[in-house]
Parts: C-alpha cells; sequence; structure tokens
C-alpha cells in the first residue's frame, strides 16, 4: 500500500471531511432536537473515513491511501461541519418561533436568512480562538480530552490492526442502527413489520415488536383474562402512566447516548425524569394547573420553570468558582499579542493579522444579521460581538480543562445581561445569546481540533482552512434539511421535544414577561429549582471524594426538560455500559465505535426516511393538484 504521510489538506480531505461532516450534521440535527444532545464527529468520522479509503485503495480506485494528517486535516472539515447546528439550529431558533406562535406572530427564516445566520456564527467563532491557541495549547497544555481521543485513535487506525477493529465495530453498530431507524421511522403498509415507536409500561409490551399477523395469531392462543392481563397499564392519578410520559421508546440512539453520556449524569436525568413526572406532574394535574392529557408539549409548559432555573443557577455557580481560568485565558490572549520575536514554531502557527482580518470580516456580519434578520438594535449586535470574544475565552479554556463546552450556561449569562440591556424582548434576549454561545461552541470546537494536531504535529494554518471549509459544508447540510422538517413552530414538542429549546424559552419568557405573570407554582418552582441548582454545585465542589453519589445537576435539569421515555432509554444504556465496563477494563474501546456506529446509522437513516416521505408526498400532492387543473381547466 501506498501512503504519503505529508499529506495534509487535501482536495480529497476536504471532499471526504465535507460529506462525512455534513452527514454527521445531520445526525446531530436529529439527536438535538430528540433528545436535546449533540454529539462529537471528529473519531467517527475519522474511522469511517480511514476505513472507506483503505477499501478504495485496496480496489486500486485510488493510488494513494490516507495518510495520518491528511486524515486528520479530514477530521477537522468534519468535525466544524458537524457542530453547525449548535449555531441555533435546534435550540435559540426553535425557542424564538414557539415564543412567537404563542403571541400570534409566524417567524420562520428562510433558506438564506438562515445560512447566513449560521456560517456568519461559525466562522466568527473559528477567528476567535486563533489568539487562544498558542497560549492554551503550546504553552500551558490545556488536556482538551476529545482532541487527544481523536489523536490517539488515528495513530490507532494507522497503527496496524486495531484500526480494522475499530471500523468493524462501527459497523456493526450502524447496521444495527440503520435497521432500526427504518422499521421505526417508515411505517409503510406494505412493509410485513413495523417498530412502534413507543411500547408502554405492561406486561403485553413485547407483543407489539411482533408483526401484526403474528400479534393477533398469538392472541388467538390466550384467554379473554389472561389478554385484559397483558393489556392492563399502571395508572397514576387515574390516568395512564403513559400520559406522563412514562413509556419505553424503542429508538437505540437514546440507549447509545446514555452509554457515551455516562452513569452520574445518566441516574441524576431519571431521579429529575421520576420527581417530575411521577410526584410533581400528578399533583399540578390533579389541582388544574396543567392539562396533562395533551402529552409532553402542555407537560413541559410547567416542567421547564424548575428544570431551567436549576440549569441556570448550577451553570453560573460553577462558572464562579472558574474565576482563576477566567483571568488566566484574559490574560493567555493578551499575552500571545505582546509576543515580538518568534521562535520556529510559532512562524507555523496562525498569525494574529488572520485573527485581526476576518475580526474585521465576519464581525460586521453577524452584526448585519443581528439587524436585518432579527431587528437587533445595531450596538446590542456589537455589545454581543464584544460579549463573544470573552465568552469564547472562558468556553475554549473550560473545554480545555473538562471536555465540557457550556455554550448553553454561557449563552444564559447573555440572557440575563440583555434582559437588562434590552428588556421585554425575547427575540433580542435569545438571538444575541445565540451568537455568543455558538461563537464560543465553534471556537472551542477548533482548539480541541488544534490540540489533535498539536499531538500529531500537523499545520495549525491548514486545520484553520479545513475548519472555514467545514462551516460552509455543515451550512450546505443542514439548511435546507432543516426547513423540510421543520416547517413551522407546531412539530415542537411531541414529534421533536427538542429540550434545549424548550430551557432557551423558559429563560426568555422568564426575562422578557417577568415571574409576576407566571403561575404561583411555577413562581415556587423556579426558586425551589434555582436553590437546588446552587446546592448541587456547591456540593459537587464541597464533597468531590462523594461526586458520584451526588446527582449531576445537569442531568437532573434536563431530567425536568426532557420526556421521560427519553430519559429511560438513556438510562438503560448507562446501566448497559456501566455492567460492562466493570466486566472489561477496556470497555471505552469497544463501547464508544458501536455507540457512535448506533447514533450515525439510526440518526441518518431516520433523516433519510423523513425527508424521503415528505418529498413524496408533496410529489404525489402536487401531481394531483396539477391534474385536477388540467381536468378542469380543460
Amino acid at each position: 500500500m501506498t501512503l504519503d504521510p505529508t499529506r495534509q489538506l487535501t482536495l480529497r480531505a476536504a471532499f471526504a471531511g465535507s460529506l462525512l461532516g455534513g452527514l454527521m450534521c445531520l445526525s446531530n440535527l436529529y439527536t438535538a432536537l430528540k433528545i436535546g444532545w449533540s454529539f462529537g464527529v471528529a473519531i467517527t468520522s475519522g474511522v469511517l473515513a480511514w476505513a472507506l479509503f483503505m477499501a478504495l485503495l485496496r480496489l486500486k480506485i485510488v493510488r494513494t491511501g490516507f495518510g495520518l494528517l491528511e486524515n486528520n486535516a479530514m477530521q477537522s472539515v468534519a468535525s466544524c461541519a458537524g457542530y453547525m447546528v449548535g449555531g441555533g439550529a435546534t435550540a435559540a431558533i426553535p425557542a424564538m418561533m414557539m415564543i412567537n406562535a404563542e403571541a400570534g406572530v409566524e417567524t420562520r427564516l428562510n433558506s438564506w436568512q438562515l445560512f447566513a445566520w449560521l456560517t456568519s456564527i461559525a466562522l466568527l467563532g473559528v477567528v476567535m480562538a486563533i489568539p487562544m491557541k498558542q497560549q492554551m495549547i503550546n504553552i500551558e497544555g490545556l488536556r482538551f480530552p476529545s482532541g487527544i481521543a481523536a489523536a490517539e485513535t488515528l495513530k490507532a487506525l494507522h497503527g496496524g490492526a486495531s484500526g480494522m477493529i475499530q471500523s468493524r465495530l462501527l459497523g456493526k453498530g450502524a447496521i444495527a442502527g440503520t435497521f432500526v431507524g427504518f422499521f421505526r421511522e417508515a411505517h409503510a403498509g406494505w412493509m410485513p413489520w413495523n417498530l412502534p415507536e413507543k411500547l408502554p409500561f405492561q406486561l403485553g409490551a413485547p407483543l407489539l415488536l411482533l408483526p401484526t399477523g403474528l400479534q393477533e395469531w398469538v392472541r388467538t392462543k390466550l384467554s379473554v383474562g389472561t389478554q385484559a392481563l397483558l393489556d392492563a397499564e399502571p395508572m397514576l392519578r387515574g390516568r395512564p402512566l403513559s400520559k406522563f410520559t412514562f413509556t419505553f421508546d424503542t429508538s437505540i440512539i437514546l440507549t447509545a447516548a446514555g452509554a457515551i453520556m455516562g452513569w452520574r449524569a445518566a441516574w441524576g436525568m431519571m431521579l429529575g425524569a421520576c420527581v417530575n413526572y411521577l410526584i410533581l406532574g400528578p399533583i399540578v394535574f390533579t389541582r388544574g394547573i396543567v392539562l396533562w392529557d395533551l402529552g409532553y408539549k402542555n407537560l413541559v409548559t410547567w416542567s421547564v420553570w424548575f428544570g431551567s432555573s436549576l440549569l441556570l443557577t448550577s451553570g453560573l455557580t460553577s462558572f464562579f468558582f472558574q474565576w482563576r481560568s477566567v483571568l488566566a485565558a484574559i490574560k493567555s490572549v493578551g499575552a500571545a499579542f505582546s509576543k515580538k520575536e518568534q521562535s520556529a514554531e510559532e512562524a507555523r502557527e496562525v498569525p494574529m493579522s488572520w485573527f485581526v482580518f476576518g475580526l474585521c470580516i465576519f464581525a460586521p456580519l453577524v452584526v448585519a444579521a443581528e439587524y436585518y434578520i432579527f431587528d437587533i438594535k445595531v450596538w446590542l449586535g456589537i455589545v454581543s460581538v464584544f460579549l463573544s470574544f470573552f465568552i469564547a475565552i472562558v468556553a475554549c479554556r473550560v473545554t480545555g480543562e473538562t471536555d465540557t463546552t457550556p455554550s448553553g450556561a454561557l449563552g444564559k449569562i447573555t440572557q440575563i445581561t440583555y434582559g437588562v440591556l434590552d428588556p421585554g424582548n425575547a427575540t433580542t434576549n435569545l438571538m444575541t445569546a445565540n451568537v455568543t454561545g455558538g461563537v464560543g461552541l465553534h471556537a472551542a470546537d477548533l482548539l480541541t481540533d488544534l490540540k489533535s494536531g498539536y499531538i500529531l504535529n500537523a499545520d495549525p494554518r491548514q486545520q484553520f482552512w479545513a475548519q472555514l471549509i467545514g462551516v460552509f459544508a455543515g451550512g450546505l447540510f443542514v439548511v435546507p434539511v432543516w426547513n423540510i422538517m421543520i416547517p413551522g413552530p407546531e412539530v415542537f414538542g411531541d414529534k421533536w421535544p427538542a429540550p434545549g429549546a424548550m430551557a432557551w424559552k423558559g429563560v426568555a419568557q422568564m426575562l422578557s414577561q417577568g415571574i409576576d405573570k407566571l403561575h404561583p407554582s411555577a413562581q415556587l418552582s423556579i426558586v425551589l429549582g434555582a436553590s437546588i441548582g446552587i446546592g448541587l454545585a456547591l456540593a459537587d465542589r464541597k464533597y468531590p471524594q462523594f461526586r458520584k453519589w451526588i446527582p449531576s445537576a445537569a442531568g437532573v435539569g434536563l431530567g425536568f426538560t426532557t420526556p421521560a421515555y427519553n430519559t429511560i432509554s438513556m438510562f438503560l444504556g448507562a446501566v448497559i455500559a456501566l455492567a460492562y465496563s466493570r466486566r472489561n477494563p477496556k470497555a471505552d474501546e469497544t463501547l464508544v465505535p458501536v455507540s457512535s456506529g448506533i447514533i450515525a446509522g439510526e440518526s441518518l437513516t431516520a433523516v433519510a426516511v423523513t425527508l424521503v416521505t415528505i418529498l413524496a408526498a408533496w410529489f404525489v400532492t402536487t401531481a394531483a393538484w396539477r391534474a385536477l387543473q388540467a381536468l378542469f381547466v380543460d
């Protein structure tokens, strides 16, 4: 096999990264709208690209295989493309649409507006990371764990048999996910078997997994009493448990997500779901505060206040304790500007002039997008860009230390700021926070990629250009699919739970309407949620030795804003991963690729089936309408 170890950002690396990253972006769009979670795509795309080009090389379709650095450049393109949903497509924009719909105002961005919004934020985020790389990675050596994992994965792929093992595990997970995604989403009458989306809590639930004809045959063999026993569903306050969203979701995406998420966050979510849907939910239902019979969409109108306030205060409390990191980050950026003489290593870095030049181009683009698309005052837009720089510094440092980008919590800081600067304006509140949170997310993603490149001795400038390519690739994939999947705000809730959007919506309404307009029980839940959020963050800080017994504040908060059926599946995945990891010390080498394959396979299949169904319905409707027109006109 012929391999060129010096090739980096080649045309084929850019093309493969754009394609794989765009597909992973659609996967993240689906999972974020369903469960409020998006996943890093660098490792998954790296394994897929390696396997693809190794196969093409063996078939003699290409003359040179993917080298280590070329694969790394491809990962940079794919990673940026995969994170394009972080510019607001699954949180701020849906939240704004729902708030405006409740006010009787229809808000929908056309394709050009959505593309301009997402790409301008992402481009500014990539540029914002330039002055931070040398200090945070080269000098301080912050870990950026996902960057290290991506680099080590590439080393393993290009080092021998372990690469083939990982690609096979990924492929097996993708096959399982594709199978489930197709039979769960298609629901075609001609198919011999369709997988139901939900299974109720009843003894006969496994029967629902059988083909319809086989179900009927089994039932003919059972007595009437046995059938009644199998069909009996547990009741809660006179209503079936399913009315409180306590069902089993047949999607294995959620189970795979739970396996990756980890035990602490998963059991925290389960705790929050049980308290919300089994204790508090029935209370507010029996008192007539909320009509629960309409499912999650109505249910979350009350529970979001507790969950949002808990997420907000826990995030701000944790952020407060990181003040040293904030000061160190600001000083580190200043130090990067003050250097006069450059070493040979420093000369390879992305020059600071690129930062200044990019800022002069992309900052006005973001401000213009805020003004022309959302009617945000120019001075408020300028303030959002100014805040973005400091939010990006904090996001990059926290990501480097913890491998978690707190874009949601940092965005809520902006929401609070604009609650003072422009009170009562929910659109300004949401979309300026979208700018700062999105910029921080993309800046942190670039530094994570640059950490991987630093370990592999890649060229930072080529990785920078790779990220810019990824911005446009992700935008070209996500915009048309988002417009097809989201015809209007009415789809948010039961079809697309969008937990992240619900949390953003809650905070924006609270700041724009005033807490006094809420039901007294909702006001009390805000106080309790805020207090518990602070308490959990303080306990996590004060008693690190008991951390595994302290529920994750983020997990508990999400348990109040996520349907219980999502939480149950994720909890089961975490249980399976915990049991497997106790028996196998190298469990991550199996769990991560298999889970990643499941998530990619099912989500992409579900997106494809959804798009085909919508387009087929449009084609049939259009053809029928034209036939009628021709009939009556003639």
